[in-house]
């Protein structure tokens, strides 16, 4: 079903459910009882009886900030009929339309009188509770709107766009960079992912409550798309074998950068990149690394080194044959390798590159994690299974297109498989050699949205595209913005055996995260205009109520 007409049965749900369970108290206000079958219009008598801001009734069908407008609009109307007390709010909240409804058809509720001139001090004192605790909710739905529907905070936990992002980053990302990819969970707790929290084994969510209802969907809807991922572009987007949530945009959030977009043909050749035949295009702003094997005669002074290049993740292990150290890097520029091979106590260096030929497949554990099954663990294998390629020798690989006509058959099945039954939500069935899409058998199948080639900048450290695939335009979610935070040590580096000490980097704070300039631009001036919209708006709303009402004397 379109995203829109699902959109308007659920509030036509939700609009009759109001209806049915408040229309005898809209009577009661000296409104026609239909009103509050009415969409939008409900609210707006709710706010204007209980002297709110009318517009807020904007608020009340929005995914996300709706519910919890809702709420607060329902607490408003029970409070207009005597219902204050604690147990009145929780069930109002809980159970809004059941109890409501047993309001609604009770028959000795009466509008309460409000007149200041009757109020005790203690109903006066819980005035003012309730008018600090309605600051406080309209403060989060602020943020949340902002959340939602403008820009999204991101961390950077690992090293796999190193050195172009930062481990310990933080970044906002613009939502209406390839247009606004509208909300499928609406009914969702604001600013969580994917769970609410760790409860289960620990680091497996699969096992963790969900931070949304997942019943309550709307299917993909993208608006406003002026523009497509471009080949560079650094991409957030969600990661597409995410098996815990089915929902798209609930899917745990990566950031990789695009090196090949819809129609280009991607490959490795030796840990070096080429797209459509031609070696990558390195911007001034990127920094390509690869690993390297270091023997030394003495102990390196890795801290010393992390203060001189900064992020540099390495494994140190003592060479008992030889009596001196070996060290693996895990991703250095070709600058840093040069710098670190001159040092006089190195004896050798050398790059790590797999042999060609050599596929990487990974198998699952069993049960007890002692030993490993038959089963292909397809996350950290090179994508598809099937051909005998690994992170440097990859490819070639073309990106499937909207509208290509690809062949099926059991070799070219393990590329596409993805694609035709989790992306584009059909039934795929491979039975006695013979491939059923939708219960037809067939040998070809319509690709319907184009697709990308999303890989980190530190590409022996980067769990990218060469494991998991192409990456479905549905899963794009913007393009960061800036750098608004950035904390050397915010995230422990399980990779390393040293951990570098924490501190703020001021020098990347309001920098900008996706001009492809060397000299990045600053944009404070936006970081300033948010908190001052964030924690002024309750002053300038104030300010303006003043200014009405002394006009209006």
């Amino acid at each position: 079903m379109n995203y829109f007409l699902t959109y308007t049965v659920y509030v036509l749900i939700l609009s009759v459910l109001m209806g049915i369970s408040t229309w005898k108290l809209f009577k009661k206000l000296g409104y026609n009882p239909l009103f509050a079958f009415i969409p939008f219009y409900n609210y707006f008598i709710v706010l204007k009886e209980t002297k709110h801001p009318k517009w807020w009734a904007i608020l009340s069908y929005l995914p996300i900030v709706g519910p919890i407008m809702m709420s607060v609009f329902h607490l408003y109307l029970m409070k207009k009929f005597g219902k204050i007390l604690f147990k009145d709010k929780l069930l109002t909240v809980i159970l809004p339309f059941i109890y409501m409804a047993t309001v609604n058809y009770s028959k000795d509720v009466e509008l309460e009188d409000e007149n200041e001139l009757f109020l005790t001090d203690e109903e006066k004192s819980e005035k003012k509770k309730d008018s600090f605790i309605g600051s406080v909710t309209f403060a989060v739905v602020f943020a949340t709107i902002i959340h939602v529907f403008v820009t999204q905070p991101f961390g950077i936990p690992t090293g796999s766009m190193e050195r172009t992002l930062l481990v310990g980053d933080f970044l906002f990302v613009n939502k209406w960079s390839y247009g606004y990819r509208l909300p499928m969970r609406p009914l969702a707790i604001p600013f969580l992912q994917g769970t609410i929290m760790d409860t289960g084994e620990k680091g497996n969510p699969k096992d963790d409550p969900k931070s949304y209802v997942d019943a309550v969907k709307l299917p993909y809807e993208r608006i406003l798309q002026f523009n497509k991922p471009q080949r560079h572009d650094v991409v957030v987007f969600n990661y597409p074998q995410d098996s815990v949530h089915t929902a798209i945009d609930r899917k745990d959030p990566y950031v990789k950068r695009c090196v090949a977009v819809a129609g280009d043909t991607f490959k490795m050749r030796g840990g070096r990149l080429y797209v459509n035949g031609k070696p990558e295009t390195v911007l001034g702003d990127q920094e390509i690394q690869h690993a390297y094997t270091v023997n030394t005669g003495t102990q390196l002074d890795i801290p010393s080194l992390y203060n001189t290049y900064g992020f540099l993740p390495v494994r140190e292990m003592q060479d008992e044959k030889n009596g001196g150290f070996v060290y693996i890097f895990q991703g250095l520029t070709d600058k840093t390798a040069k710098d670190i091979k001159a040092l006089p106590n190195v004896i050798s260096m050398e790059e790590n590159i797999y042999p060609k030929d050599s596929a990487t497949i990974s198998y699952k554990l069993n049960a007890d994690k002692t030993a490993y099954t038959k089963s292909i663990d397809t996350t950290q294998s090179i994508f598809p299974i099937n051909k005998p390629w690994n992170q440097d020798w990859y490819g070639p690989l073309r990106i499937p297109k909207k509208g290509d006509v690809v062949t099926l058959n059991q070799e070219t099945l393990p590329e596409y498989k993805w694609i035709i039954s989790k992306y584009e939500h059909n039934s795929l069935e491979n039975k006695n050699g013979k491939i059923f899409v939708n219960g037809k058998e067939t040998n070809q199948y319509t690709i319907q949205q184009d697709y990308y080639m999303m890989i980190g900048d530190n590409r022996d450290a980067s769990l990218d595209a060469r494991f998991f695939g192409f990456v479905p335009e549905e899963n794009i979610v913007g393009k960061p913005m800036f750098t608004w935070m950035s904390l050397q040590g915010a995230f422990a580096d399980n990779s390393s055996s040293y951990q570098a000490p924490f501190k703020i980097r001021w020098d990347r704070m309001f920098k900008a995260t996706n001009t492809g300039e060397a000299n990045k631009t600053s944009y404070w001036w936006i970081a300033a205009m948010i908190l001052i919209l964030f924690f002024g708006w309750e002053y300038f709303v104030k300010l303006f109520k003043k200014k009405k009402t002394e006009d209006d004397l």
